[in-house]
């Protein structure tokens, strides 16, 4: 049509040609050899390497987590794109909030791989989600102040249910002591005061909990409260009797605490309740949540690349139609989804099919945020082809391995050359 030689246009498409060939079919064409070799490259092995792929629980485990990725990441990661993309349209900062949103997309993924990995991290003084997650369930349930509290020498109380009681019943009128240790001078409660021997009352059964402990032979008394020791406040004490809890108080400061007349005769329990471990959060990087919360560190950082083209989309939406629901009577919701959300099919189809290919290959985040421990759960194609390739010498695998996610591509891609193709022809 323009007059120009076969031969010019071949000699000007060459470079590209030439680079095509080297870094994309040559590639793939030797890589499809190699899954059909052995592992020492000197020998024919069949379909033994993709056997290996189907059979192999490792692999398989990865393959069930690339589909968790391909179901969940983009339609997340789109989904928060697109609430982002309208509700911006709204408000005047909607341009400073874009900007903060698709930051992330700034950080390599190895950086965010490093973020995340300290803000799953176990530890609620280091791990920005433990310390949310922990503040919020210390609000509804509180720990316990005296987790390592446990008898002494000479002790009146034994282990049962994973607190303490009597080896005795006890009596009205008699003052009874429940020494504990175990707990450092600087964890215990702020209530604290200095222990108190409990007066006897006539029909109550009076006693105090304590902290007791002697620095050396000759200081301090065991089995009763001395100087500089404290008491246990908020400590609960329960009368049981038959199996059955008849009475309960509450330690004060000084660590006393007085029971009614029905705890006469009855054997004193310090549950278990005490003595419970404080909270310390949830395992986001354990077993069963690894893959979520990798997700979840992925999502971070493409939402905002859907927003941007989401809204890009968005500001060619004919305000005219949506205008015209309005006066028909549609409400907001009903304007969303009946005309923006189909109005943005396409753009919502080009991000989706864009973060459904670029997830079949994730290996960075999860190399990285995986510990060693719960790798093999958050395992996925592209980590696995790693590791059996450079880590653990098997490179006939490693290459089954890439020919099965190159196989997986292929669909995603032709649903969206065929897409293009219809929007070409509109």
């Amino acid at each position: 049509m323009t007059g120009t030689r076969k031969t010019v246009a071949v000699l000007f498409l060459l470079p590209a040609l030439v680079l095509l060939g080297a870094l994309v079919v040559y590639p793939i064409g030797y890589s499809v050899v190699r899954s059909f070799g052995t592992n020492s490259g000197h020998g024919f092995a069949g379909f033994d390497n993709y056997r290996t792929v189907f059979t192999d629980d490792g692999i398989l485990t990865a393959l069930k987590n690339n589909v968790i990725w391909v179901v969940f990441a983009p339609t997340v990661s789109t989904a928060l794109g697109l609430i982002f993309a309208v509700l911006t349209e709204r408000v005047r900062w909607g341009t400073a909030f874009k900007l903060v949103v698709f930051m992330p997309m700034a950080i390599s993924m190895l950086a965010a791989g490093i973020i995340f990995r300290l803000v799953y991290d176990q530890d609620p003084g280091k791990g920005v989600a433990n310390a949310v997650w922990v503040s919020v369930h210390d609000s509804f349930a509180q720990s316990s102040a005296f987790p390592m509290a446990h008898p002494g020498r000479r002790s009146p109380l034994v282990a049962e249910g994973g607190g303490f009681v009597t080896k005795s019943v006890v009596h009205a009128g008699r003052p009874v002591a429940l020494p504990l240790v175990g707990v450092a001078p600087d964890k215990m409660p702020d209530g604290a005061k200095r222990a108190a021997g409990a007066k006897a009352e006539p029909g109550k059964v009076t006693g105090t909990t304590w902290q007791d402990f002697t620095r050396g032979k000759g200081v301090g008394r065991l089995g009763a409260p001395d100087p500089g020791e404290l008491g246990y406040p908020g400590m609960r004490i329960e009368a049981v009797k038959d199996g059955k809890v008849v009475a309960s108080a509450k330690a004060a400061g000084d660590g006393t605490f007085t029971l009614p007349a029905a705890a006469d005769g009855a054997r004193l329990r310090l549950p278990a309740a005490n003595f419970r471990e404080p909270y310390n959060g949830v395992q986001w990087l354990g077993p069963a949540l690894v893959t979520p919360a990798i997700i979840g560190s992925y999502v971070w950082m493409w939402a905002g690349f859907a927003m941007v083209l989401i809204a890009a989309g968005l500001a060619g939406v004919p305000r005219e139609l949506l205008e015209a629901a309005r006066v028909d009577g549609a409400n907001e919701w009903q304007v969303f989804r009946r005309v923006t959300v189909p109005l943005l099919a396409p753009v919502l189809a080009v991000v989706t099919v864009t973060l459904m290919i670029n997830v079949l290959k994730v290996f960075d985040l999860v190399y990285i945020i995986a510990p060693g421990s719960s790798q093999d759960d958050a395992d996925v194609l592209a980590l696995e082809l790693y590791r059996r390739g450079f880590a653990e010498g098997q490179p006939g695998v490693a290459s089954a391995i890439a020919v099965l996610l190159l196989l997986l591509v292929i669909p995603v891609m032709l649903f969206n050359v065929r897409r293009l193709r219809r929007e070409v022809r509109r």
